[in-house]
């Protein structure tokens, strides 16, 4: 590897940046891929970047999309910086030599329900991806209402649309960076997988990466414009403005996220179809109340339909799941220690065998919030994984299944405790991990991870071949 200068400078297509340097790589955070999403342009496509003069810094991380913070108990976990500012629609690049050339590369979309999350939190660090070969870029894309509500008078699926303008930043300047551009990985986590799966059913993705990753995520998160419109009109509801672009951008950020949050409060609530539409309240279990829609043109129908009848062929994927996934939603916030049998058997009607499966549970002699949390992590997270897998053509789909327990708040091997893991930054995740985590697990998710970005193997077989599931515990 080449000297890195102290402060390496890179040139893209919107003008100069100046990074950072240090332990053999070299960080450029902040650059923005398209023009902030403010005013006017809140509910437009994304727009080019106006070019600059001169050296932009790219020292420090950019402002975050408009969001709320978690709730206590699960902000107790898993950490959320929220910078405001208008260029959110900003990315990270760590790259082991800016002056290299054809290393893989990696673009992370992270989770969060598709209203919180970002590119800037500690365990998304790119710098052990770089450290091992890897040009590893973290992006931000627009959450909530602005970002996947359907609106009149606004294209549809404004998120993903910013994630593809990234993964085209990408194709026009990674090479900058040392980057193969015709070597990219998508990653995603939790909504960043569920993005991921709507990349590969795509048409506007197509070719814009090469392999992809979705941890803790399904196929099956998209629902019908008419029935997202049913959301988009609540929330204008609140707001006493109309339902449409000119309506909602005629508020302020504060107002939306207030209005945002209640309608989220009334769904989980009162998950009523009539109200909210019958595949949002299906698809977001509860959970998430805006998500991608199928208009059409970016999702010409729900991803695992699109998926199955061929979108994403050729394109290698690991999927995968956490043993223990709603325990992270569940426990911490109390629901589990008080949901009842006949309750649990509520929250889980309407999803095949769910009720069968949870009576198997009780019959057991389990306890009716951890049955509940064993169902719903089949329903949502192990079945659609095992599901892809066995749509897709063979040979093209390896899982995994991380079982690493969490010795903090009960949560198991819940949700999302499977991230520091992969970025190997276990350092900055106690909270969520406890203070015993194993490096050996780092270790090894790691090293596959960067393996399939490098060579298209991470280390174990396809599903197809006699149902290999790779346990990472």
């Amino acid at each position: 590897m080449a000297d890195i200068d102290h402060a390496p400078t890179v040139r893209t297509a919107s003008g100069v940046v100046r990074g950072t340097a240090g332990d053999g790589a070299a960080q450029f955070l902040g650059i923005p891929y398209a023009a902030a999403p403010s005013g006017p342009a809140a509910f437009a496509a994304p727009q080019p970047v106006a070019p600059w003069d001169g050296i932009r810094d790219a020292v420090d991380y950019g402002p975050t999309a408009p969001q709320t913070p978690y709730p206590a108990p699960i902000a107790a976990l898993f950490d959320n910086v929220i910078e405001r500012g208008d260029d959110y629609l900003n990315l990270n690049v760590w790259t082991p030599d800016p002056s290299s050339s054809g290393l893989p590369v990696m673009v992370w979309i992270h989770g969060g329900a598709f209203t919180r999350g970002s590119n800037r939190l500690a365990i998304y660090s790119g710098a052990a991806f770089a450290r091992d070969g890897v040009v590893f870029v973290g992006i931000n894309y627009r959450l909530g209402v602005p970002g996947f509500a359907s609106v009149a008078g606004a294209p549809e699926n404004r998120g993903l649309l910013d994630q593809i303008a990234a993964l085209r930043w990408v194709q026009d300047n990674i090479a900058a960076f040392g980057g193969d551009p015709g070597n990219v990985t998508v990653v995603g986590e939790s909504a960043g997988a569920m993005s991921v799966a709507s990349l590969l059913s795509s048409p506007v993705a197509r070719g814009l990466f090469h392999r992809a990753i979705m941890q803790s995520g399904n196929a099956s998160a998209a629902v019908a414009v008419e029935d997202a419109r049913k959301v988009t009109a609540r929330v204008a509801g609140l707001l006493g403005v109309d339902a449409d672009a000119a309506g909602l951008g005629s508020v302020s950020d504060s107002l939306l996220l207030k209005a945002q949050t209640d309608m989220s409060l009334e769904l989980m609530l009162n998950p009523d179809p009539a109200v909210f539409g019958a595949t949002v309240v299906g698809a977001g279990l509860g959970i998430m109340s805006t998500m991608p829609v199928v208009d059409g043109e970016v999702l010409p129908n729900l991803p695992i339909a699109s998926i199955a009848a061929g979108a994403g062929s050729g394109v290698p994927l690991i999927a995968g799941w956490n043993a223990d996934e709603f325990r992270f939603f569940l426990v911490p916030t109390g629901v589990a220690a008080g949901v009842t049998e006949e309750a649990a058997r509520a929250m889980v009607r309407g999803y095949d065998g769910a009720t069968a499966a949870l009576d198997e549970h009780l019959a057991a002699g389990t306890a009716p919030g951890d049955a509940l949390c064993m169902v719903l992590t089949d329903v949502a997270f192990h079945e659609p994984a095992v599901r892809l897998a066995q749509l897709r053509p063979d040979g093209q789909t390896r899982l995994y299944e991380f079982g690493v327990p969490s010795s903090v708040a009960g949560i198991g091997a819940g949700h999302a405790v499977e991230l520091p893991y992969v970025f190997d930054q276990l350092a900055h995740a106690e909270r969520l991990t406890g203070p015993d985590a194993p490096q050996a697990v780092a270790d090894a998710m790691h090293r596959a991870w960067v393996a399939f970005a490098t060579t298209g193997d991470p280390g174990w077989d396809p599903y197809a071949q006699n149902h290999v599931v790779q346990r990472f515990d």
